[in-house]
Parts: C-alpha cells; sequence; structure tokens
C-alpha cells in the first residue's frame, strides 16, 4: 500500500486561516507533537505520511474577508463572494504565511493543504448524502436574528449588542460570547442587538435547519468509545472528557447554516445554505488525503489494516476555527496524518474533544461505511506564556534564535500531564546549560576526535578506554 492520508487538524484539520499569522508555535503542541511522531515512523521504516492544511470555511473567515475587502477563493463547487470589486488572494495570502511559518519551523509535512477546494466539497456531500439515505438527519426550526438592510441571516460573531448579564452590561458583547465577562452567550439574548457591518437592528426570524440526530447514533459511538479508548490508550483527560459528554446527554446538533461561504448544501430545499464549519472542518482530514493521492480509501476505509492517530493540544480561543493533528498507521507499514484546528474551550474538558471524539466519528458511522476511525489520542495540557497572550510562529521566527533551539526547547517542556509555563529566562537557561554546555560540548569533544588523522586513537582515563577514531568517523558518517 502506498503511503497517502491526511494531516486540522482542528483533528487533520488546520490552521484557521481567518487569524492573519495564527501559527502559535508556543502554545501548540499538537503540530509538533505530530511532527515527532511522524519523523519516527519514518525512521523505523513505517510507510507514513504527515499532512496539514488551513482550515477555511465559517464565519470568522467570511467576517475577515469582508473587512479586509477581499474575496475568497473561487474554487469549483464552492460558492464565492457575488462583490465583484473585491480582490482575490484573502485565503491564499493566509495560506502561504502560514506555510512559510511551518517550513521555517522544519514541520515535515508531507502535503499542506485547505479545505476549499473541490476535493472538500466532493466528500463532504457524500458523507452528507450517507446521512441522509440513513435517516440520521432531521429538520428543525430556529429563531435566528435577520437583516433586511443587509438581506440576510446574521451569524453569531456578526451581530453586537449590550450583554445581558448581571452588572456587565458591555456594550460591544459579541452574539457567541461577551469579551469584557466571558459569558457564552445566543445572539437573541444580547441586548439593542446590531448589525456588525450596517448598525441597523436585525428581527428575529424563523429558519429551517438540518441537525445530525446524535441521540440515534449514541450506541454506536458509546461502543466505539468503550473498546478504542481501551485499544488505543487513550490519554486520562481525554477519556474524561469525552465520557463527561456523553454523560450530560447527546443532543441533536445543527450541521447548516445561512451562510454564502462554505461547502454548499446538495439539498434543494437547503441550497441557499452551507454545511456548519464543525461538521465540514473535520472532513479536510479525508479531502486533503484525497488531494494527495487518488487511493485515499485504501487509508480512510481501511480500518483492518490502517491506524489513525490524533495529537490534539487543549489551547482554542473561543469561536474560532480549529486545527487537528492526526497521524494515521499502517500497521508493518506506516500512514501519518495530522489535522489542526483553533477553537474555543479547553480541549481536555470542551468544544473541541467534543468535536474530534463525539463528533466526527458519529458523523463517520452514521455513513455505515468501513471508516477508519482514530484509535490513539495525545492530549496535552497548556503551555502558558509568561506574558499572557502567547508568542505567535512569526514573531518566533523574527526572534532569529535557531529552530532547533525552539524545537528542543518546546518538546522538553511538553505539558503532558499538566500545565506548563514558557518564560524566556527558562528558554534562555536550558539553551546555555543544556544545548551550549552539555549537547554543546560533547559534539564538540566528538568532532575534535574526528579532526585527527585517521588510525589514530584516543585514550581516556588513564588508559582504560581507547578509542578508534577511525571507526568513528565511519559510523558518524552515516548519521551525520
Amino acid at each position: 500500500m502506498d503511503g497517502n492520508c491526511l494531516r486540522w487538524v482542528k483533528y487533520v484539520h488546520w490552521r484557521p486561516v481567518n487569524i492573519p499569522l495564527r501559527t502559535d508555535l508556543i502554545k501548540d503542541e499538537g503540530v509538533l507533537s505530530a511532527d515527532v511522531f511522524a519523523r519516527y515512523c519514518r525512521l523505523r521504516g513505517y510507510n507514513a505520511i504527515y499532512i496539514c492544511g488551513t482550515d477555511e470555511y465559517g464565519t470568522a473567515t467570511e467576517t475577515k474577508a469582508m473587512e479586509e475587502k477581499c474575496t475568497l477563493s473561487r474554487s469549483e463547487g464552492i460558492r464565492a463572494f457575488p462583490t465583484a470589486c473585491w480582490l482575490p488572494s484573502f485565503q491564499s495570502r493566509y495560506h502561504a504565511i502560514h506555510k512559510e511559518v511551518y517550513k521555517w519551523f522544519n514541520i515535515s509535512f508531507d502535503e499542506f493543504g485547505r479545505t476549499s477546494s473541490p476535493q472538500q466539497t466532493e466528500v463532504c456531500q457524500a458523507i452528507f448524502k450517507k446521512l441522509m439515505e440513513n435517516n440520521w438527519l432531521s429538520e428543525n426550526v430556529m429563531q435566528q436574528l435577520y437583516c433586511d438592510k443587509c438581506q440576510k441571516f446574521l451569524a453569531d460573531r456578526l451581530v453586537e449588542g449590550i450583554c445581558p448579564t448581571q452588572d456587565c452590561n458591555y456594550d460591544s458583547a459579541r452574539g457567541d460570547q461577551c469579551e469584557k465577562c466571558g459569558k457564552l452567550l445566543n445572539p437573541i439574548e444580547l441586548k439593542d442587538p446590531r448589525c456588525k457591518f450596517c448598525h441597523s437592528t436585525p428581527h428575529i426570524r424563523d429558519t429551517n435547519h438540518l441537525f445530525l440526530e446524535l441521540p440515534l447514533l449514541k450506541d454506536k459511538l458509546e461502543e466505539y468509545i468503550n473498546y478504542m479508548s481501551v485499544a488505543g490508550s487513550w490519554s486520562q483527560n481525554a477519556i474524561q472528557a469525552t465520557h463527561a459528554w456523553l454523560k450530560e446527554g447527546l443532543k441533536p446538533r445543527c450541521i447548516t447554516r445561512d451562510l454564502k461561504w462554505g461547502v454548499p448544501v446538495p439539498h434543494e430545499k437547503f441550497k441557499d445554505k452551507v454545511f456548519y464549519v464543525w461538521f465540514d472542518a473535520p472532513i479536510g482530514y479525508v479531502s486533503i488525503t484525497s488531494c494527495y493521492t487518488p487511493d485515499w480509501e485504501k487509508w480512510w476505509k481501511n480500518p483492518e489494516n490502517v491506524e489513525l492517530y490524533q495529537f490534539m493540544g487543549k489551547d482554542n480561543v473561543p469561536f474560532h476555527t480549529r486545527c487537528y493533528w492526526s497521524l494515521a498507521r499502517f500497521v508493518g507499514d506506516c500512514v501519518g496524518k495530522a489535522y489542526r484546528c483553533f477553537s474555543g474551550g479547553k480541549l481536555g474538558h470542551g468544544r473541541e474533544c467534543f468535536r474530534g471524539k463525539v463528533m466526527f466519528p458519529s458523523t463517520l458511522l452514521g455513513t455505515s461505511e468501513n471508516w477508519t476511525l482514530m484509535k490513539t489520542i495525545s492530549v496535552t495540557e497548556y503551555l502558558n506564556y509568561e506574558a499572557g497572550s502567547g508568542c505567535f510562529g512569526n514573531d518566533a521566527k523574527d526572534t532569529n534564535i535557531p529552530v532547533e533551539v525552539w524545537r528542543y526547547y518546546l518538546l522538553t517542556n511538553r505539558p503532558e500531564v499538566s500545565d506548563t509555563l514558557f518564560t524566556w529566562v527558562d528558554l534562555q537557561a536550558k539553551l546555555n546549560s543544556e544545548l551550549l554546555n552539555n549537547l554543546g560540548n560533547f559534539i564538540n569533544r566528538v568532532l575534535s576526535f574526528i579532526a585527527k588523522p585517521a588510525g589514530q586513537s584516543a585514550t581516556f582515563g588513564n588508559g582504560a578506554f581507547t578509542l578508534n577514531l577511525e571507526a568513528v568517523q565511519q559510523i558518524l558518517s552515516l548519521i551525520i
């Protein structure tokens, strides 16, 4: 089997293209962890691939593009904005930025793709049709704010108003969350709501949407989780988070949105809607694999021979697109893939965990096809930044500190069990003591031996140990 699979990471998923330079290498432990595992698989001779990409759909992307007066990519099968005066390049520009930073960071992706591709539309719509055929979807009416002036329903973050929380009353609270008090909100709860773009007052209107019936899939999902969490040795925080969601009770989840930017819903009644980003984004695992190889089904519909490993960090900003990292391993050979996303809440306890270990598996289980489901997941805790906000990938690059130093420090400070803290003082200390003094001194001694004429020997400990330098040269030539 030739190795072709997805990396968003998110899940494979993605880097959120809507957030400029959102390549937070200080906090995003998933990408580096997955990179190390991918390198390990290759060194072991496994047939491994590591794939990543940018998640380019959703409200945040649409909003940012509108603010910058940029159009969104007009790929075949993808609905684009009608504003002809907008300049093309929004996603391509940020996709290139992310890709360049990861290249500098020596992340060994086999493919760095994107979700605004024809393949994403094809795979996403095919999965949707299977869910429809198997009666796992239902219709329901939702109330949503509608702007008469803009002539469209307003997504959560396109509405602003006064926070309804007592003693807060922040006048610029978003429809999804108040940035002052931190309370999660519903747009219709806002006082004096206004459209973010035209500032007119929207009104409530009914709108029909499609829902994935998670309660009906509960038995299939629990069977998968109970078996795979043991077989795959899931980390304790991943297990606890998953069971917490199940204990609360699964509810139908809306999979459509009244937006223009996204994968169109292939249903006559819902033709003016697109899929909710939580539904289509994890499918990027599959679509980027199909971009990488035409034999993607050998990876994604071959659970007998393929093992899927997922790496995820819990650093996610509320309501941003998420990035999922995964590695798929072919038993005997090995396939690697990773997907990454930014999202809200703590991964170990929140929405990212829910999407990764509940929503996406439920979606695939509902098709009744023989999908390769995640076997093992590794969840890290927080790597907090001393100043609070974090150090982004482009910032790390601009420090001119060698990338090897960054990789070493982040790996040695990986928050596997509890939160850890990044500080510049600690980085400097590890650089000077561990890299320069210890490793540097070791390498210097070895290179000094190599520099001596071939055939000579070096004696240590009053002659107790003799090193043949010619043999050392031969060995080092194989690994350096």
